[in-house]
Protein backbone atom coordinates (compact mmCIF):
# COMPACT_ATOMS: atom_id res chain seq x y z
CA UNK A 1 0.00 0.00 0.00
CA UNK A 2 1.16 3.36 -0.86
CA UNK A 3 2.03 6.19 1.96
CA UNK A 4 -0.56 8.95 1.71
CA UNK A 5 -2.91 7.87 -0.59
CA UNK A 6 -6.55 6.59 -0.53
CA UNK A 7 -8.27 4.02 -2.44
CA UNK A 8 -11.98 6.00 -1.98
CA UNK A 9 -13.80 5.60 -5.25
CA UNK A 10 -12.41 7.35 -7.69
CA UNK A 11 -8.89 6.58 -7.29
CA UNK A 12 -6.02 7.67 -5.40
CA UNK A 13 -6.03 10.61 -3.34
CA UNK A 14 -3.53 12.72 -2.10
CA UNK A 15 -3.86 13.31 1.92
CA UNK A 16 -4.16 16.56 3.18
CA UNK A 17 -1.54 18.78 4.37
CA UNK A 18 -1.77 19.21 7.71
CA UNK A 19 -3.88 22.33 8.72
CA UNK A 20 -1.35 25.27 9.38
CA UNK A 21 -1.00 27.16 12.52
CA UNK A 22 -0.47 30.61 13.29
CA UNK A 23 3.12 30.83 14.25
CA UNK A 24 4.31 31.85 17.73
CA UNK A 25 6.19 35.34 18.61
CA UNK A 26 9.41 33.17 19.11
CA UNK A 27 8.91 31.16 15.87
CA UNK A 28 8.35 34.68 14.27
CA UNK A 29 11.44 36.54 16.01
CA UNK A 30 9.12 39.25 17.46
CA UNK A 31 10.05 41.20 20.79
CA UNK A 32 7.13 41.81 22.62
CA UNK A 33 8.67 45.78 23.35
CA UNK A 34 8.62 45.60 19.31
CA UNK A 35 4.92 46.04 19.35
CA UNK A 36 4.14 49.40 18.98
CA UNK A 37 0.44 48.66 21.99
CA UNK A 38 1.23 47.69 25.80
CA UNK A 39 1.35 44.15 26.18
CA UNK A 40 0.73 42.34 30.07
CA UNK A 41 1.01 38.98 30.27
CA UNK A 42 -0.25 37.27 34.08
CA UNK A 43 0.57 33.60 34.54
CA UNK A 44 -2.02 31.16 35.95
CA UNK A 45 -1.22 32.48 39.09
CA UNK A 46 -2.13 36.25 38.14
CA UNK A 47 1.68 37.40 38.47
CA UNK A 48 2.98 39.73 35.80
CA UNK A 49 5.07 37.43 33.57
CA UNK A 50 5.57 40.32 30.43
CA UNK A 51 5.49 43.79 30.55
CA UNK A 52 6.61 44.87 27.22
CA UNK A 53 8.08 48.81 26.48
CA UNK A 54 4.98 50.31 25.45
CA UNK A 55 3.13 49.11 28.60
CA UNK A 56 5.41 50.98 30.20
CA UNK A 57 5.25 53.97 28.49
CA UNK A 58 1.24 54.39 28.47
CA UNK A 59 1.55 53.33 32.33
CA UNK A 60 4.62 55.00 33.59
CA UNK A 61 5.44 52.36 35.24
CA UNK A 62 9.12 50.23 34.75
CA UNK A 63 9.04 46.98 33.35
CA UNK A 64 10.65 46.21 36.48
CA UNK A 65 8.55 47.31 38.85
CA UNK A 66 6.03 45.35 37.61
CA UNK A 67 7.14 41.59 36.67
CA UNK A 68 6.34 39.29 39.51
CA UNK A 69 3.69 41.50 41.35
CA UNK A 70 0.10 40.74 40.85
CA UNK A 71 -1.72 42.17 38.23
CA UNK A 72 -4.50 43.69 40.02
CA UNK A 73 -1.41 45.56 41.43
CA UNK A 74 0.77 46.02 38.83
CA UNK A 75 -1.79 47.23 36.52
CA UNK A 76 -4.26 49.06 38.87
CA UNK A 77 -7.49 49.87 36.61
CA UNK A 78 -10.76 51.43 37.44
CA UNK A 79 -13.67 51.72 34.76
CA UNK A 80 -15.60 55.54 34.59
CA UNK A 81 -17.59 55.38 37.70
CA UNK A 82 -14.34 54.71 39.79
CA UNK A 83 -14.79 50.67 40.41
CA UNK A 84 -11.89 48.84 40.10
CA UNK A 85 -11.88 46.93 37.06
CA UNK A 86 -10.50 43.59 38.52
CA UNK A 87 -12.57 43.24 40.96
CA UNK A 88 -15.46 43.49 38.11
CA UNK A 89 -14.16 41.52 35.69
CA UNK A 90 -12.57 38.47 38.04
CA UNK A 91 -10.64 37.00 35.33
CA UNK A 92 -9.69 33.49 37.09
CA UNK A 93 -12.88 33.42 39.32
CA UNK A 94 -15.43 34.41 36.96
CA UNK A 95 -17.26 32.32 34.24
CA UNK A 96 -15.75 29.14 33.12
CA UNK A 97 -16.79 30.04 29.28
CA UNK A 98 -15.30 33.74 29.40
CA UNK A 99 -12.86 34.21 26.88
CA UNK A 100 -12.10 37.73 27.44
CA UNK A 101 -13.31 41.65 28.06
CA UNK A 102 -13.49 43.78 24.86
CA UNK A 103 -11.96 47.10 24.52
CA UNK A 104 -13.16 49.87 26.65
CA UNK A 105 -11.87 53.30 28.33
CA UNK A 106 -10.65 52.74 31.81
CA UNK A 107 -8.24 54.60 34.12
CA UNK A 108 -5.13 54.54 35.04
CA UNK A 109 -4.29 56.01 38.66
CA UNK A 110 -4.18 59.60 38.69
CA UNK A 111 -7.30 59.32 35.66
CA UNK A 112 -5.56 59.14 33.04
CA UNK A 113 -7.39 57.46 30.31
CA UNK A 114 -6.77 54.15 28.57
CA UNK A 115 -8.17 51.51 26.02
CA UNK A 116 -7.62 47.77 27.61
CA UNK A 117 -8.93 44.51 26.09
CA UNK A 118 -7.84 41.25 27.52
CA UNK A 119 -7.77 37.78 26.49
CA UNK A 120 -8.09 34.68 28.63
CA UNK A 121 -6.27 31.58 28.03
CA UNK A 122 -7.27 28.03 29.07
CA UNK A 123 -5.57 25.28 28.09
CA UNK A 124 -8.91 23.39 27.73
CA UNK A 125 -12.42 24.99 27.14
CA UNK A 126 -13.46 25.74 30.42
CA UNK A 127 -10.67 25.36 32.02
CA UNK A 128 -9.05 27.75 34.39
CA UNK A 129 -6.88 30.29 33.35
CA UNK A 130 -3.67 30.31 32.28
CA UNK A 131 -2.60 33.13 31.05
CA UNK A 132 -4.55 36.69 30.98
CA UNK A 133 -3.40 38.72 28.15
CA UNK A 134 -4.00 42.26 28.28
CA UNK A 135 -3.41 45.09 25.25
CA UNK A 136 -2.96 48.66 26.28
CA UNK A 137 -3.78 51.88 24.55
CA UNK A 138 -2.96 55.05 24.58
CA UNK A 139 -5.92 57.82 24.07
CA UNK A 140 -4.36 60.96 23.26
CA UNK A 141 -4.05 60.04 19.65
CA UNK A 142 -7.63 59.36 19.15
CA UNK A 143 -8.42 62.34 21.27
CA UNK A 144 -6.23 64.24 19.47
CA UNK A 145 -8.37 63.67 15.81
CA UNK A 146 -11.59 64.01 18.04
CA UNK A 147 -10.38 67.54 18.79
CA UNK A 148 -9.71 68.69 15.54
CA UNK A 149 -12.48 66.91 14.14
CA UNK A 150 -14.35 69.20 16.64
CA UNK A 151 -12.51 72.17 16.20
CA UNK A 152 -12.75 72.10 12.16
CA UNK A 153 -16.52 71.35 12.58
CA UNK A 154 -16.36 74.88 14.43
CA UNK A 155 -14.27 76.80 12.28
CA UNK A 156 -16.56 75.78 9.27
CA UNK A 157 -19.94 76.64 10.99
CA UNK A 158 -18.11 79.91 11.55
CA UNK A 159 -16.87 80.32 7.99
CA UNK A 160 -20.47 79.17 6.30
CA UNK A 161 -22.53 81.27 8.60
CA UNK A 162 -21.26 84.81 7.77
CA UNK A 163 -21.51 84.24 4.00
CA UNK A 164 -24.67 82.52 4.18
CA UNK A 165 -25.95 85.20 6.58
CA UNK A 166 -25.11 87.34 3.93
CA UNK A 167 -26.44 85.54 0.77
CA UNK A 168 -29.92 85.14 2.80
CA UNK A 169 -30.00 88.89 3.80
CA UNK A 170 -29.33 90.09 0.35
CA UNK A 171 -31.49 87.82 -1.79
CA UNK A 172 -34.82 88.24 0.76
CA UNK A 173 -34.18 91.98 0.57
CA UNK A 174 -34.45 92.00 -3.05
CA UNK A 175 -37.44 89.38 -3.43
CA UNK A 176 -39.28 92.08 -1.21
CA UNK A 177 -38.33 95.30 -2.28
CA UNK A 178 -37.33 94.69 -6.02
CA UNK A 179 -38.92 97.67 -7.21
CA UNK A 180 -37.29 99.99 -4.74
CA UNK A 181 -33.72 99.56 -5.84
CA UNK A 182 -31.90 101.30 -8.90
CA UNK A 183 -30.08 98.95 -11.18
CA UNK A 184 -26.90 100.35 -9.34
CA UNK A 185 -27.71 99.12 -6.04
CA UNK A 186 -29.32 95.50 -7.24
CA UNK A 187 -25.61 95.16 -9.17
CA UNK A 188 -24.15 95.49 -5.75
CA UNK A 189 -26.03 93.34 -3.91
CA UNK A 190 -25.76 90.77 -6.51
CA UNK A 191 -21.97 90.85 -6.71
CA UNK A 192 -22.06 90.62 -2.80
CA UNK A 193 -24.16 87.33 -2.95
CA UNK A 194 -21.88 86.28 -6.00
CA UNK A 195 -18.85 86.85 -3.62
CA UNK A 196 -20.11 85.12 -1.15
CA UNK A 197 -21.32 82.21 -3.11
CA UNK A 198 -17.91 81.87 -4.08
CA UNK A 199 -16.54 81.63 -0.68
CA UNK A 200 -18.69 79.27 0.31
CA UNK A 201 -17.84 76.86 -2.63
CA UNK A 202 -13.93 77.19 -2.02
CA UNK A 203 -14.78 76.31 1.13
CA UNK A 204 -16.52 73.18 0.48
CA UNK A 205 -13.29 72.53 -2.16
CA UNK A 206 -11.15 72.90 1.17
CA UNK A 207 -13.12 70.07 3.11
CA UNK A 208 -13.34 67.73 0.10
CA UNK A 209 -9.22 68.21 -0.28
CA UNK A 210 -8.97 67.59 3.42
CA UNK A 211 -10.58 64.68 2.91
CA UNK A 212 -8.84 63.04 0.17
CA UNK A 213 -5.40 63.90 1.90
CA UNK A 214 -6.08 62.31 5.12
CA UNK A 215 -7.66 59.35 3.34
CA UNK A 216 -5.09 59.08 0.34
CA UNK A 217 -7.51 59.32 -2.12
CA UNK A 218 -5.52 62.78 -3.71
CA UNK A 219 -6.08 61.88 -7.55
CA UNK A 220 -3.10 63.36 -9.28
CA UNK A 221 -3.64 64.14 -13.47
CA UNK A 222 -0.21 64.72 -14.87
CA UNK A 223 -0.14 66.40 -17.96
CA UNK A 224 3.25 68.59 -18.73
CA UNK A 225 2.74 71.81 -16.93
CA UNK A 226 4.80 74.94 -17.64
CA UNK A 227 5.42 76.24 -13.84
CA UNK A 228 6.58 79.91 -15.19
CA UNK A 229 3.79 80.76 -17.33
CA UNK A 230 1.46 78.89 -14.62
CA UNK A 231 3.08 81.90 -11.96
CA UNK A 232 3.17 84.58 -14.38
CA UNK A 233 -1.17 84.09 -14.97
CA UNK A 234 -1.37 84.57 -11.31
CA UNK A 235 0.68 87.38 -11.00
CA UNK A 236 -1.30 88.79 -13.98
CA UNK A 237 -4.34 88.35 -11.73
CA UNK A 238 -3.43 90.05 -9.00
CA UNK A 239 -2.05 93.10 -10.94
CA UNK A 240 -5.29 93.13 -12.51
CA UNK A 241 -7.17 93.09 -9.31
CA UNK A 242 -5.17 96.03 -8.61
CA UNK A 243 -1.94 95.21 -7.00
CA UNK A 244 1.18 97.10 -8.33
CA UNK A 245 3.16 95.38 -10.61
CA UNK A 246 6.46 96.22 -9.86
CA UNK A 247 5.63 94.61 -6.19
CA UNK A 248 5.88 90.96 -8.08
CA UNK A 249 9.60 89.94 -9.40
CA UNK A 250 10.08 86.72 -10.97
CA UNK A 251 12.93 85.00 -11.83
CA UNK A 252 13.59 81.62 -13.70
CA UNK A 253 16.53 79.97 -14.50
CA UNK A 254 16.78 78.15 -17.48
CA UNK A 255 16.52 75.44 -18.62
CA UNK A 256 13.94 73.69 -16.59
CA UNK A 257 13.73 70.08 -16.75
CA UNK A 258 10.64 69.03 -18.29
CA UNK A 259 7.65 69.34 -15.71
CA UNK A 260 4.96 66.42 -15.42
CA UNK A 261 2.16 67.36 -12.82
CA UNK A 262 -1.68 68.15 -12.12
CA UNK A 263 -1.84 71.37 -13.46
CA UNK A 264 -4.69 72.41 -11.06
CA UNK A 265 -3.28 71.03 -7.96
CA UNK A 266 -0.26 73.01 -8.98
CA UNK A 267 -2.49 76.24 -9.86
CA UNK A 268 -4.19 75.66 -6.23
CA UNK A 269 -0.52 75.53 -4.84
CA UNK A 270 0.77 78.64 -6.14
CA UNK A 271 -2.63 80.59 -5.32
CA UNK A 272 -2.04 79.47 -1.48
CA UNK A 273 1.54 80.85 -1.28
CA UNK A 274 1.39 83.91 -3.26
CA UNK A 275 -1.82 84.86 -1.48
CA UNK A 276 -0.35 84.44 2.39
CA UNK A 277 2.61 86.50 0.32
CA UNK A 278 0.29 89.67 -0.76
CA UNK A 279 -1.97 89.40 2.33
CA UNK A 280 0.38 88.63 5.20
CA UNK A 281 3.49 90.12 3.62
CA UNK A 282 5.29 93.42 2.48
CA UNK A 283 7.70 94.51 -0.11
CA UNK A 284 8.50 92.74 -3.44
CA UNK A 285 7.12 89.22 -3.57
CA UNK A 286 9.90 86.99 -5.06
CA UNK A 287 9.07 83.91 -7.15
CA UNK A 288 12.45 82.30 -7.94
CA UNK A 289 11.68 79.38 -10.02
CA UNK A 290 14.93 76.84 -10.53
CA UNK A 291 15.62 73.43 -11.55
CA UNK A 292 16.85 71.19 -8.65
CA UNK A 293 18.08 67.86 -7.92
CA UNK A 294 15.24 64.99 -6.32
CA UNK A 295 15.43 64.44 -2.65
CA UNK A 296 16.67 60.48 -4.53
CA UNK A 297 19.52 62.42 -6.82
CA UNK A 298 20.74 65.32 -4.85
CA UNK A 299 23.90 62.88 -4.36
CA UNK A 300 24.57 62.59 -8.42
CA UNK A 301 23.75 66.79 -8.55
CA UNK A 302 20.90 65.75 -11.44
CA UNK A 303 17.68 67.87 -12.18
CA UNK A 304 14.66 65.95 -11.46
CA UNK A 305 13.12 68.39 -10.41
CA UNK A 306 11.53 71.58 -10.27
CA UNK A 307 11.69 74.42 -7.38
CA UNK A 308 9.55 77.21 -6.36
CA UNK A 309 10.30 79.52 -3.76
CA UNK A 310 8.09 82.11 -3.02
CA UNK A 311 9.67 84.97 -0.52
CA UNK A 312 8.28 88.14 0.99
CA UNK A 313 9.63 91.47 2.82
CA UNK A 314 7.65 91.38 5.90
CA UNK A 315 8.21 90.30 9.27
CA UNK A 316 8.16 86.86 8.52
CA UNK A 317 6.98 83.62 10.70
CA UNK A 318 8.24 83.40 14.17
CA UNK A 319 10.95 80.58 14.84
CA UNK A 320 8.70 79.22 17.28
CA UNK A 321 5.61 79.13 14.94
CA UNK A 322 7.74 77.20 11.61
CA UNK A 323 7.24 73.61 12.57
CA UNK A 324 3.13 74.28 12.95
CA UNK A 325 3.12 76.19 9.56
CA UNK A 326 1.71 73.26 7.86
CA UNK A 327 -0.54 72.24 10.20
CA UNK A 328 -4.50 72.38 10.36
CA UNK A 329 -5.91 75.66 11.56
CA UNK A 330 -2.45 77.89 11.38
CA UNK A 331 -2.94 81.24 10.65
CA UNK A 332 -0.07 82.83 12.14
CA UNK A 333 -0.76 86.53 13.76
CA UNK A 334 -3.36 87.47 11.46
CA UNK A 335 -6.74 85.96 11.75
CA UNK A 336 -8.35 85.40 8.88
CA UNK A 337 -9.09 82.33 6.78
CA UNK A 338 -9.48 78.62 7.75
CA UNK A 339 -6.17 78.16 8.32
CA UNK A 340 -6.21 75.07 6.13
CA UNK A 341 -4.87 76.53 2.93
CA UNK A 342 -1.08 75.68 3.87
CA UNK A 343 -1.73 72.06 5.05
CA UNK A 344 -3.73 71.16 1.71
CA UNK A 345 -1.21 72.89 0.06
CA UNK A 346 1.77 70.05 1.92
CA UNK A 347 -0.43 67.62 0.66
CA UNK A 348 -0.83 68.28 -2.58
CA UNK A 349 2.92 68.57 -2.81
CA UNK A 350 3.67 65.07 -1.02
CA UNK A 351 1.02 63.86 -3.12
CA UNK A 352 3.57 64.27 -5.90
CA UNK A 353 6.46 62.71 -4.42
CA UNK A 354 7.47 66.27 -3.64
CA UNK A 355 8.30 68.61 -0.46
CA UNK A 356 7.71 71.85 0.84
CA UNK A 357 9.53 73.84 3.65
CA UNK A 358 9.56 77.19 5.49
CA UNK A 359 12.20 79.89 6.33
CA UNK A 360 13.24 83.24 6.38
CA UNK A 361 14.20 85.21 3.26
CA UNK A 362 17.11 86.93 2.53
CA UNK A 363 14.94 90.56 2.87
CA UNK A 364 13.92 89.28 6.49
CA UNK A 365 10.03 87.87 5.38
CA UNK A 366 8.56 84.03 4.54
CA UNK A 367 10.06 82.13 2.48
CA UNK A 368 8.48 78.99 1.43
CA UNK A 369 9.67 76.60 -1.35
CA UNK A 370 8.42 73.44 -2.50
CA UNK A 371 9.98 71.47 -5.34
CA UNK A 372 8.12 68.72 -7.41
CA UNK A 373 9.98 66.01 -8.94
CA UNK A 374 9.79 65.70 -12.75
CA UNK A 375 7.80 62.07 -12.54
CA UNK A 376 7.27 61.46 -15.84
CA UNK A 377 3.65 58.63 -16.38
CA UNK A 378 5.35 55.71 -16.54
CA UNK A 379 3.35 54.92 -19.80
CA UNK A 380 5.94 57.38 -21.44
CA UNK A 381 8.82 55.70 -20.00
Amino acid sequence: MTVGTSSAPGGPRAARPPAPRSAGPAELGIDPDQLPDGLVVADEHGRVICFNAAAARITAVPAEHALGRRLDAALPLEDLEGRRWWQLTDPYGGLAIRVGQPERNLLLPGGREVLVSARYVRTRPTGPVHRVVVSLRDTEARRRTERNHAELIAIVAHELRSPLTSVKGFTATLLAKWERFTDEQKQLMLETVDADADRVTRLIAELLDISRIDSGRLELRRQPVDIGAAVGRHIQAYVAAGQPADRFLLRIQHPLPDLWADPDKVDQVLSNLLENAVRHGEGTVTIDITPSASPRERESGEHAATSVTVSDEGPGIPEESMNRVFTRFWRGSKRGGTGLGLYIVKGIVEAHGGTITVGRAPGGGAELRFTLPVAAPAYLG
